[in-house]
């Protein structure tokens, strides 16, 4: 026989592996908004069965076992109310998140690394007030040289940031995909502008 025989047998659910669930904290606000907090579809049928979320909004399709036929959650809320961290973990993540995907020195976007300011040559740290989003020509540009060497300026200076203001941060960044089920729960926390 060519191939694997057992493909002919099983379906596979293409369809499905794309039906996300945005996962609510207690008190209705999204975990995270960037990454935005999102579960496979597997996850919320199963935090649904052992109670551990209630689901608030669902797709149009089902997944069916041999007993029953469920709706795919589209919205879940956590039964549970999870603290959000007051410290901001230092990873290449956040760290661009911060510079809002752009190098620090001509405002590029795309072909990101990270920029010690001082360099470590010259005795900087690796730390939220050393490190910057940096474009590859900038950086290899820059190299280890002082940054009044080269003539080059910071946009803003690099500081550590607060939990909140990542949070409000990622906002401006909407992934590639949102179902308009949870349009009513992503921006309902914003402040208004008058």
């Amino acid at each position: 026989m060519d191939g694997d025989f057992r493909t002919e047998f099983t379906r596979s659910p293409a369809g499905l592996k794309h039906r996300p669930a945005l996962v609510l904290n207690a008190d209705y606000r999204p975990l995270s908004y960037y990454p935005l907090s999102l579960w496979p579809w597997q996850e919320a049928i199963k935090a649904k069965w052992l109670d551990r979320v209630d689901i608030v909004a669902e797709y149009d399709d089902y997944v069916h076992s041999p007993s029953m036929q469920i709706k795919i959650p589209s919205v879940v809320v956590l039964k549970d109310y999870v603290k959000p961290q007051k410290r901001v973990a230092f990873t290449r993540f956040n760290l661009f998140l911060r510079d809002e995907f752009r190098c620090q020195y001509c405002g590029a976007r795309g072909d990101l690394t990270f920029d010690h300011v001082v360099p470590r040559a010259a005795g900087g740290v690796t730390s939220w007030q050393n490190v910057v989003a940096a474009c590859s020509p900038c950086n290899l540009k820059k190299g280890s040289k002082a940054l009044h060497h080269t003539g080059f300026h910071l946009r803003k200076p690099p500081r550590q940031p607060q939990a909140e203001e990542l949070r409000n941060m990622g906002r401006r960044f909407p992934p590639n995909h949102l179902h308009e089920s949870w349009m009513d729960f992503l921006y309902w926390d914003a402040e208004l502008q008058a």
